[in-house]
C-alpha cells in the first residue's frame, strides 16, 4: 500500500465515506443540490434584470376583474400587452392584487420552482422510475438540472404559468383509471388556457376505440363505458364549469371571449417571431410573411390528426408516458402560437427519452444516450435566440437557411418525438400484442373494462 493510499484510509473523510453518505441519504444529497442550482438561478435571473412581463399582465386583469372593467380591452406594461386567457383565468389572478409588485415576484418564483419539481416527480411517475433511488431524490436532482433548460428558464423570466399547467394535466395522467374524478385537472387547464383540452380530445379518441373493441367483443355497453371515456368526459364538464363560472360573473366579458377573442389569434402576436416556436410560426420564417394564411392548415390538421392517432395508439398499447409526449408535443406544434416558454414538456419528453436509455444495454443504450443528449443541449443551448431577432423589427423575414433551423429547433423536436412514438409503436405492432407493456416501465396495462 503506497503512502497515499494510507492516508487516504486514514482520513475519515475519505472517498469511501463520502460515497456512503451519499447513499445512505441520496434525498438530502439531492436536496442540498437542488437548492444551490435553484439559488444559482435565481441569481442569474435577478442580475438579468428579468421583468416577469406576463405576470404583471395576469395581475393587471385580476384587478381589471375586480374593478369590472373591460377584460378584453385592457391592455398593460410599457409593451401594451391584452389579455387573450378567457375569463375564468382572470378571476384565478385576483389573488395577485392582495400583494404588492416584489413580493408577488417573489412568491411567483418560488411558485414556479416549486412546480418544476412537481413536474419532474410527476414525469417519473409516468415512466415509472426511479426503481432503486427514491422517487424525491431523483426528482430533486433532476430539478437541478432541468431547471437551466430554455423553456423553464424564460417561464420564470415572464413569470408564465406553463408549469401550473403541465402540473394539472400529468397529475391527472399519472392517477389510477378507477379514480372517478380523474379529468378535473385537464379540464380545469383548458379553462385557464384552451390548448390542454387537446389532452381530453386525445382521451376521448383512445376510450371510443377500447369502447368498440369491448362492444365488438361482446362486453356489452355498460363496460364499453371505460375509464378513459370517464376521464375525458370529467374533463369536458369541468372545462364546461369554468366557462360558466366566468360567464357568471363576468358576464360581458365572457360573451366577447367566447364570440370574438378566441378566434383572434394574432392578438397574442407576430406570428413569425422566433419565440413562435409552433408549424405557423415555422411555416410564417419559411415564407417570410407575417401570416402564412390558409397554407397552415394543411400541415396543421395533417399534424393534429397523425398526432391525436399515435397518442391514442399509444395510450392503448399501455404506452402512458408516450401518448403524454405525443399529445403535449401535437398541441404545441398545431397551435398557431407557442412562445418557447410553452414547451417545458420538454421535461418528460427528456425523462422518457432517459428512461428508455437506462433499460437499454450496448449500442442501443448509447444511442438512446445520444438522442436524449442531443434533446437536451437543443432545449438547453437557447440556440433559437442566435439569430436576429427585434420586437416589431421583423427582422424574421429575412432569415437564412440556418437561422430558419436554428429558429425552428423546437418544432423539429417535437416532430421527431412523434416520429420516434410511431417507431415505439411500430416495435410492439412487430412483437405481436396490443398491450404489450415495455420492460423499462415506459406504459400503463390497458385499463379495466369498467
Amino acid at each position: 500500500m503506497t503512502a497515499l493510499e494510507l492516508e487516504q484510509s486514514a482520513d475519515p473523510r475519505g472517498p469511501g465515506l463520502r460515497r456512503g453518505f451519499v447513499h445512505r441519504h441520496p434525498t438530502a444529497v439531492a436536496a442540498l443540490a437542488c437548492l444551490v442550482s435553484f439559488a444559482a438561478f435565481w441569481t442569474a435571473q435577478r442580475l438579468a434584470h428579468v421583468t416577469m412581463i406576463d405576470l404583471m399582465v395576469y395581475r393587471a386583469e385580476g384587478w381589471t376583474a375586480r374593478n369590472g372593467a373591460d377584460l378584453y380591452d385592457m391592455v398593460a406594461t410599457s409593451a401594451h400587452l391584452p389579455n387573450t386567457y378567457p375569463p375564468f383565468a382572470a378571476l384565478l389572478f385576483t389573488p395577485l392584487t392582495l400583494f404588492g409588485v416584489p413580493t408577488m415576484r417573489t412568491l411567483a418564483t418560488a411558485g414556479n420552482l416549486l412546480l418544476l419539481v412537481a413536474v419532474v416527480q410527476l414525469s417519473l411517475r409516468l415512466v415509472g422510475r426511479p426503481r432503486r433511488l427514491p422517487r424525491p431524490a431523483a426528482a430533486l436532482a433532476l430539478s437541478a438540472l432541468l431547471v437551466w433548460c430554455e423553456p423553464v428558464w424564460t417561464t420564470l423570466r415572464y413569470g408564465q404559468i406553463n408549469l401550473l399547467l403541465a402540473v394539472l394535466v400529468l397529475w391527472d395522467l399519472t392517477r389510477k383509471d378507477t379514480n372517478r374524478w380523474a379529468g378535473i385537472g385537464i379540464g380545469i387547464a383548458a379553462g385557464i388556457k384552451l390548448t390542454p383540452a387537446l389532452f381530453a380530445v386525445f382521451l376521448a379518441v383512445a376510450g371510443a376505440v377500447r369502447g368498440w373493441q369491448l362492444l365488438r367483443s361482446g362486453a356489452g355497453a355498460r363496460a364499453a363505458w371505460n375509464p378513459w371515456l370517464r376521464q375525458a368526459a370529467v374533463a369536458a364538464l369541468t372545462f364546461l364549469g369554468t366557462a360558466l363560472l366566468g360567464a357568471l360573473v363576468l358576464p360581458r366579458d365572457a360573451l366577447r371571449f367566447w364570440t370574438e377573442i378566441v378566434f383572434a389569434a394574432d392578438r397574442v402576436g407576430e406570428v413569425e417571431i422566433t419565440a413562435n416556436q409552433s408549424l405557423r410560426g415555422v411555416l410564417a420564417r419559411l415564407l417570410h410573411t407575417h401570416d402564412p394564411g390558409m397554407a397552415w392548415l394543411v400541415p396543421a390538421g395533417l399534424t393534429a390528426v397523425l398526432g391525436l392517432a399515435l397518442a391514442a395508439g399509444a395510450l392503448l398499447r399501455g404506452q402512458r408516458a408516450w401518448a403524454a409526449v405525443a399529445c403535449a408535443a401535437t398541441a404545441l406544434l398545431v397551435s398557431p402560437i407557442s412562445w418557447s416558454h410553452h414547451w417545458v414538456w420538454c421535461v418528460p419528453a427528456l425523462i422518457l427519452l432517459g428512461s428508455e436509455a437506462l433499460a437499454r444495454t450496448g449500442a442501443t443504450a448509447r444511442r438512446r444516450w445520444a438522442a436524449t443528449a442531443a434533446m437536451g443541449l437543443l432545449f438547453c443551448s437557447f440556440a433559437l435566440w442566435w439569430v436576429p431577432h427585434r420586437w416589431h423589427q421583423h427582422e424574421e423575414l429575412h432569415q437564412n437557411g440556418v437561422q430558419m433551423l436554428l429558429s425552428g429547433g423546437y418544432p423539429i423536436a417535437g416532430l421527431v418525438l412523434l416520429a420516434l412514438t410511431a417507431a415505439r409503436l411500430w416495435r410492439l405492432s412487430g412483437r405481436g400484442g396490443r398491450g404489450s407493456r415495455p420492460a423499462d416501465g415506459g406504459g400503463t396495462p390497458a385499463p379495466p373494462a369498467a
